[in-house]
């Protein structure tokens, strides 16, 4: 019978590959990419966008949203990487956790923004292909703390409360030993994969199109880490009025998503016919063909997609 939820071993979080040391927590980020890549390439592909377009977008998107969350989480724990004595370098160890998510999809969407302008795609298109694969993948990287041992709540005498040794620099101080705490990384991971499955089964109903399922996907992640962060305690973000920064980033996160939706389904009620910004010609730069574009490339080939690429609905 479950009791609670034990902390993997530390030994568990790295393991060496001769003089590297490889970091479960960077695994699972690395698993969420790549998932977030492969289902997003399968929903953008059959709306008529370039086959490897995703691939070339993740080469901007990726280091931009690494560089971001790192950047979002120091700015938000200035205490802990600026006081007397500290050690600047601790700074750049994205190893030893501290990446923000919120960080992450600015950084990411920037990089994104930059490959479909390149491109002639649309960013809304892409960002509505994108959203369930973004919330699998938030879910893959957040196995990422459970291994790091961070991200828990409130203490609790619920059968699914984790385990966090006191001993832990990030245990609360004045708890007992033995105390268990909510297990946020698991409430998120439900939390994103149920958001997918209602993505999935909007999409069936509605035409979500025209940047709709990306503000679905911000309303429901924003709602979720709104609860979450208010009732986590192991260290988080500096706050502003008492509300932890997380938090406040979640209400903004809402209610963007909240505006999208009503301005697009205003603006645009009717189906997207194409995932182009503007209507491509009969021709594009071969580098375009394979998903990118090259504006030093002479060579052409035919690739304007068919009206059937340009109307499936995934």
């Amino acid at each position: 019978m479950l009791t609670s939820i034990p902390s993997p071993d530390p030994a568990w979080s790295q393991f060496q590959i001769g003089p590297l040391t490889i970091h479960v927590y960077a695994l699972c980020i690395l698993a969420g990419i790549i998932a977030a890549v492969v289902i997003t390439q399968r929903r953008l592909t059959a709306r008529g966008a370039p086959a490897g377009f995703v691939v070339d977008a993740a080469m901007w998107a990726v280091p931009l949203g690494i560089i971001a969350a790192r950047l979002y989480h120091v700015f938000t724990h200035m205490g802990d990487y600026f006081y007397p004595g500290a050690d600047l370098w601790n700074v750049l160890a994205i190893w030893d956790g501290g990446n923000a998510l919120y960080g992450s999809m600015i950084g990411g969407a920037l990089g994104i923004w930059i490959a479909c302008l390149r491109a002639n795609i649309r960013f809304l298109s892409f960002a509505d292909a994108l959203a369930p694969g973004m919330l699998v993948a938030q879910s893959l990287g957040r196995l990422g703390n459970w291994f790091n041992h961070e991200l828990y709540g409130l203490p609790t005498t619920l059968p699914w409360g984790l385990q966090i040794e006191a001993s832990n620099p990030k245990f609360p101080p004045g708890l007992a030993d033995g105390t268990l705490f909510h297990p946020l990384f698991l409430y998120e991971i439900m939390w994103n994969l149920l958001g997918v499955g209602i993505i999935l089964l909007l999409e069936r109903r509605f035409a979500l199109r025209w940047g709709k399922a990306l503000a679905v996907y911000l309303m429901w992640y924003g709602l979720g880490r709104s609860w979450l962060e208010a009732i986590r305690i192991d260290p988080t973000s500096d706050g502003y009025l008492s509300v932890p920064a997380n938090v406040w980033a979640s209400f903004v996160i809402v209610i963007l998503g909240a505006a999208l939706l009503v301005a697009q389904t205003i603006r645009h009620p009717g189906a997207e016919t194409m995932v182009w910004r503007t209507p491509p010609s009969a021709t594009f730069g071969s580098e375009l063909g394979e998903g990118g574009v090259d504006g030093a490339s002479g060579t052409d080939v035919a690739a304007t997609p068919s009206a059937a690429d340009q109307t499936h609905v995934s």
